[in-house]
């Protein structure tokens, strides 16, 4: 098998990338900025190409990573992670253990403000648990995803209309489609914290999208499961706008995403 990490970035210099990235294997960069082109170079003997390009969105930096894959695994990933040495062999071990195996998380190093899992115990991912995964904690089987012809959104996720949402929705999709998900406790790197560029509080804007993309995620059940995310994170979430205000801002959103039916 051979290891292809897909690197979504935004104004980065693709050669001092890989360096900083600590890249061991081929690799593919998407780089969201002001031109277009095209660079293909060696690092370390491994091949990585770059392709640079003007369009904004996450979902379409990580689409167009992988319709440029052409190795068995590939590895998503964004510009603010740096491997460890040996992630390329903790990646192919973990799908070599597990044949059946379409796509499989592993764990990062990542700074508490931002810590939504942590893989303590090896397993399948389920419908219960889906949500709690970054992509670029996602390895998966390049055939896999394009026979079950599964994409990112570009609705949502940094540089779209709405603000996050695009992991989620890629593993729901996943799992829809029966392919095989399973998490890996081995770590492969860190994240090396920046501030978000879509995160500027919880806001108007933030309940908003969240309702979106909850109408997209649960259907004629997202107002309940509105309700039921305010009340988890209401010591984190509520202390400027309150409960009813943001359930409020939710249903405005989820009643847009029902007027955005088969945009996603």
């Amino acid at each position: 098998m051979k290891l292809q990490v897909l690197v979504a970035a935004v104004n980065e210099e693709a050669e001092c990338l890989s360096e900083r990235m600590n890249l061991e294997t081929d690799a593919i960069i998407v780089n969201q900025c002001d031109h277009f082109a095209y660079q293909e170079y060696q690092h370390r003997g491994r091949s990585v190409k770059c392709f640079s390009m003007a369009e904004r969105g996450v979902g379409l930096s990580r689409n167009t990573a992988l319709l440029h894959a052409d190795a068995e695994i590939c590895l998503f990933s964004d510009e603010d992670i740096v491997f460890y040495p040996g992630y390329e062999e903790l990646v192919l071990k973990a799908f070599r253990e597990n044949p059946d195996a379409d796509l499989i998380t592993f764990n990062f190093k990542v700074d508490p403000r931002r810590t939504t899992y942590y893989n303590t115990e090896k397993g399948r991912i389920r419908w219960y648990n889906y949500g709690r995964y970054p992509t670029y904690a996602a390895a998966a089987r390049t055939e896999s995803l394009r026979r079950a012809n599964v994409s990112f959104s570009l609705l949502f996720g940094g540089g779209a209309r709405y603000s996050n949402g695009e992991d989620s929705l890629f593993f729901r999709d996943c799992l829809k489609k029966g392919l095989h998900l399973y998490a890996e406790t081995a770590e492969l790197g860190e994240e090396i914290y920046r501030e978000s560029t879509w995160f500027k509080g919880y806001n108007e804007k933030f309940f908003f999208d969240r309702g979106v993309l909850y109408h997209y995620l649960y259907g004629r059940l997202a107002g309940l499961f509105a309700l039921r995310f305010l009340y988890a994170h209401k010591k984190e979430m509520l202390q400027k706008i309150g409960l009813s205000d943001a359930y409020r801002f939710m249903k405005q959103g989820i009643r847009e995403g029902k007027g955005q039916k088969g945009q996603e």
